[in-house]
C-alpha cells in the first residue's frame, strides 16, 4: 500500500497524529489499529504522534496497558507469517530446475539435428567420391569431340560482299607499331566488350569492325584520289554528320578489308566517350610504316 493510502485507512480507524510518521510506522500503527478493531487510536499533538504532556496520568496508563494486549496478540500472528516467508526459498528452487530440465531438452535437440544432418552429408560425400572415382565413360565421347575439331577444316566466314573474313582477332604488331596500338584494349571478338567507357580499342576482327560501323550508320568509304595500281589506298567511313567531305567516296566491304588485311592494319576506335555518350573515333593504323 502506499503512504497515503496506510494513512488513509488509519484515519477512518480513528488514529490521529500520523503525519510525521513514516511508512515502517505507519504500517504497525495500522496493525495494531486493525487487531484492536479502532478501539486504540491515539490522539497526539507532537510530530512524532506522542501524547501531550496535559493528558491525565490515568489515559497513559491506559495506553500502555492496551499497548501490551497489543503486543501479546501480535506474537502469535508473527510467528504464523515466518512459515509463509520460508516458502519463497522453494518456489526458487523449483523454478531453477525447471529452467535446467528446459536447458538439457535444448542441448538434446541441438545434439539429435547435428546428427541427423552429419548422417545426410554422408551418403552425399560418398555419392561425390564415386563420381571423382568412377571411370569417364561420358568424357571419351568429348575427346573425340575436341579431336575432331582439330582435325576438321576450318569453315570460312563470309562478309556481306562475298570476301572470305579472315580470323584475324586482336592486334597486329610490326616494327613501327604505334604506341597508341599497344596501348589500347584489344577487342578480338564480338564478347569483348570495353572496360569502361572512353576505353581507347583495338582491332582486326571483320565482324567487330563492322558492328562498330552499322551502330552508327557508316559506310565503308575511301578519299577520292588516293588509289594506287587499282586498288583502294586510304581506307574511311562515311558517317552521317561526322567528318563530311566531298572526297569521300563509298566503297564495298569486299574492297574495304581486301586493303585492311592487305596493309596488316589495326582499327583503333570508342564505342563510347568518357560521359557514356557514342563516339564516332577512329583511325587505321599500320605497324609496318613509321609513318602510320
Amino acid at each position: 500500500m502506499r503512504v497515503d493510502d496506510i494513512r488513509g485507512r488509519l484515519r477512518k480507524y480513528g488514529v490521529s497524529g500520523i503525519s510525521a510518521l513514516r511508512k515502517p510506522e505507519l504500517v504497525k500503527e495500522l496493525a495494531r489499529a486493525m487487531r484492536s478493531g479502532g478501539g486504540a487510536a491515539r490522539k497526539a499533538t507532537g510530530p512524532a504522534g506522542r501524547a501531550a504532556g496535559t493528558r491525565a496520568a490515568g489515559r497513559a496508563s491506559a495506553t500502555k496497558k492496551a499497548a501490551t494486549a497489543r503486543a501479546a496478540k501480535a506474537a502469535p500472528s508473527r510467528a504464523r507469517a515466518v512459515p509463509a516467508n520460508k516458502s519463497a526459498p522453494a518456489k526458487k528452487a523449483a523454478a531453477k530446475r525447471t529452467a535446467a530440465k528446459k536447458t538439457t531438452a535444448a542441448k538434446k535437440t541441438t545434439a539429435a539435428k547435428k546428427t541427423t544432418a552429419a548422417k545426410r552429408a554422408v551418403p552425399a560425400r560418398k555419392t561425390a567420391a564415386a563420381t571423382r572415382t568412377a571411370p569417364g565413360k561420358k568424357a571419351a565421347p568429348a575427346r573425340k569431340t575436341a579431336a575432331a575439331r582439330k582435325t576438321a577444316p576450318a569453315r570460312k566466314s563470309t562478309s556481306p560482299g562475298g570476301t572470305a573474313a579472315k580470323a584475324a582477332s586482336g592486334l597486329r604488331t610490326g616494327r613501327a607499331t604505334a604506341r597508341s596500338a599497344r596501348s589500347s584494349q584489344v577487342i578480338s571478338s564480338l564478347a569483348d566488350r570495353p572496360e569502361r567507357p572512353g576505353r581507347s580499342l583495338v582491332t582486326s576482327n571483320h565482324e567487330v569492325i563492322m558492328r562498330w560501323a552499322r551502330e552508327r550508320g557508316a559506310k565503308p568509304a575511301t578519299i577520292a584520289g588516293t588509289e594506287r595500281e587499282g586498288r583502294v589506298s586510304v581506307l574511311t567511313f562515311n558517317i552521317p554528320g561526322y567528318r563530311e567531305s566531298s572526297r569521300i567516296r563509298e566503297i564495298t566491304w569486299d574492297d574495304w578489308f581486301h586493303t585492311f588485311d592487305l596493309r596488316r592494319l589495326n582499327l583503333i576506335y570508342q564505342e563510347q566517350m568518357r560521359d557514356g555518350r557514342q563516339s564516332n573515333f577512329f583511325r587505321t593504323e599500320s605497324p609496318d610504316r613509321e609513318d602510320a
